[in-house]
């Protein structure tokens, strides 16, 4: 009876079954069923040996899976893949093609997943503006992998207050992605750190349940699929080139090597140890596609300071400037766009990560007049220093003035 569709959880009796998906995979879920049905399609006798839980749980594991913990039914789906020795070149080689030189981080971070699925990892991003690059393909890849705990989401599901279809998975995939809204950069960031989420379905109460989702976002917006600030760290933005040439049979190829390549995963030691909550560090999973995400979602203000501030320094020949809020919200209003103190020092303190005097100093203060004069003289207060050199670095725009 171990292959009985049919199962009893406390009252309730569900069936399991394959349903299709566009992408030609199958999604095992349960659906309720009448007892009645059941009775009449295999007769009274037939209830008796349909197996009988207390309850539902989530427990993820790769490993050591165990359908049953205590009498309660584990929703989370087994792997049908068993580690096998065998070759891993095919994969090896589209690791590198995702993760380019960062590929030890990605095989630790595949490596987390199959064999920490409850660790808390950062959200991957994988952009690029050409096609044919493999973003599509190690979707596919995944799911292969860890078969019916990955799901796709679109935009529209995933801002939806409905998520009962994906509370309880691994792996959250979102392709196409355009988040325009910050409620929804908001949310994904707040799930992504988080091990308890609000479960609801239609015409059913919310119920708190565990949550180990991770995040994989892929989009042909490099620019700003995202609106993230330059203090996030939570997302790890890799641009994917395009294929030199095109290989038709690539995902075929990556599936008959699942077994070897999870062999392969779980006999390797981990590159990166664990330092952070998120087990990799901003500065290991930072990247010029991450900087670029944050040069394009810098407010006019920002961008506006960065010139002025810029422009300060090149007419007095300065490798740093320093300045009050005050001093930069001045300036700032002498253009045609406006400001207040509590979003200057949001974006001295937050954003760029500056420390102001710890006590009232004596520094060169600048001001910028009605008619784009630009004056100096000595003043008294808490001071920033912002250097030429951080500028040049974080906004790329001043290297054209």
């Amino acid at each position: 009876m171990s292959d009985m569709p049919y199962i009893r959880i406390g009252t309730s009796y569900f069936k399991k079954v394959k349903a299709p998906t566009l992408s030609g995979d199958f999604n095992e879920i349960l659906v309720p069923w009448n007892i009645d049905t059941i009775k009449q399609d295999f007769g009274k006798t037939y209830v008796a040996d349909i197996p009988k839980y207390d309850g539902f749980t989530c427990i993820p594991n790769h490993i050591n899976f165990k359908q049953v913990c205590s009498g309660f039914y584990n929703k989370y789906s087994p792997l049908s893949n068993k580690p096998k020795k065998g070759s891993i070149e095919v994969s090896t080689l589209f690791v590198k093609h995702i993760f380019g030189n960062q590929y030890e981080l990605g095989l630790d971070y595949l490596q987390l997943l199959y064999q920490k699925p409850v660790h808390i990892l950062p959200i991957l991003c994988l952009v690029s503006k050409e096609r044919s690059t493999g973003k599509s393909t190690f979707l596919k890849w995944l799911k292969a992998i860890f078969e019916n705990n990955l799901t796709y989401l679109t935009n529209d599901s995933f801002g939806s207050q409905f998520n009962s279809d994906w509370a309880n998975k691994l792996l959250i995939c979102i392709d196409e992605v355009l988040f325009n809204k910050e409620e929804l950069t908001e949310r994904i960031k707040y799930l992504c750190t988080t091990n308890h989420n609000k479960m609801e379905a239609k015409g059913k109460d919310k119920i708190e349940v565990e949550f180990f989702g991770k995040f994989i976002l892929c989009s042909n917006n490099e620019d700003n699929f995202i609106k993230i600030d330059a203090a996030e760290e939570r997302f790890w933005v890799r641009k994917i080139s395009k294929f030199e040439t095109e290989d038709t049979d690539l995902l075929d190829k990556l599936v008959k090597e699942i077994p070897a390549f999870l062999f392969f995963l779980n006999n390797r030691e981990l590159s990166a140890p664990r330092i952070t909550r998120m087990w990799f560090t901003p500065s290991q999973i930072r990247t010029r596609a991450l900087q670029n995400l944050i040069r394009h979602n810098r407010s006019r203000v920002e961008k506006e300071l960065a010139f002025i501030l810029f422009m300060v320094m090149e007419k007095y020949d300065l490798d740093e400037v320093e300045f009050c809020p005050q001093d930069a919200m001045f300036a700032v209003n002498q253009t045609r766009v406006k400001t207040d103190l509590t979003q200057i020092r949001h974006l001295l303190k937050k954003e760029w990560k500056l420390t102001p005097k710890s006590n009232s100093l004596t520094y060169e203060k600048f001001a910028i007049w009605n008619r784009g004069e630009i004056t100096r003289e000595t003043d008294t207060g808490r001071f920033y220093t912002v250097k030429k050199e951080f500028l040049l670095e974080n906004f790329d725009e001043l290297m054209n003035e």
